[in-house]
């Protein structure tokens, strides 16, 4: 059994569940996500928890069980407390900067580059060097957070670039002069 997928999935006051079929809407104080889930697995709500089964030990079905857990997990803290993504910037002159909902960078091209926000994402920046990405869709927020970093990814020389504010950028050494 999967040690993820046998774990039921605790529904906290102020949100609401609808179960049709594999279709599950999940409604609380920060929005309202929906998903489509794999018709093989069975979702069932009972009192304030919601349970995943899986109809046999297949390997695609074992690999599905907890996948679909960790999903509607995800909905529910999403709509609970929602998600954030912090961006540092890295480099001389460059920089964010917010217009409107839009976000521009500076990051040593010849044109600042605009980012608009998709529906449900919210960017905001503290100071020059640091973005935040907020959202309740959690794979959402990590695919705006890895589209903004790809337009200028961190380079190993000197570390300049777009890097996570977790992330570890390996540097280095130059070569050596004659």
């Amino acid at each position: 059994m999967s040690r993820i997928g046998k774990l039921p999935v605790q529904i906290p006051a102020g949100v609401k569940c609808e179960l049709k079929g594999s279709h599950v809407k999940v409604t609380g104080p920060k929005g309202v996500l929906e998903r489509d889930f794999h018709p093989d697995m069975t979702l069932a709500q009972e009192g304030g928890e919601i349970t995943v089964t899986r109809p046999s030990d297949k390997k695609e079905h074992r690999a599905l069980h907890g996948l679909s857990r960790a999903l509607l997990q995800n909905m529910v803290v999403g709509v609970t407390q929602g998600y954030e993504k912090v961006l540092q910037i890295e480099g001389v002159g460059y920089r964010a900067s917010k217009q409107g909902k839009n976000l521009n960078l500076a990051l040593g091209y010849s044109h600042p580059v605009s980012v608009e926000p998709p529906a449900g994402i919210e960017f905001t920046v503290d100071g020059t060097q640091t973005i935040r990405i907020n959202g309740i869709d959690k794979q959402l927020v990590g695919q705006v957070a890895a589209n903004i970093r790809s337009i200028r990814p961190p380079e190993p020389y000197k570390g300049k670039g777009v890097r996570y504010a977790t992330e570890h950028v390996r540097r280095k050494v130059t070569k050596a002069g004659a």
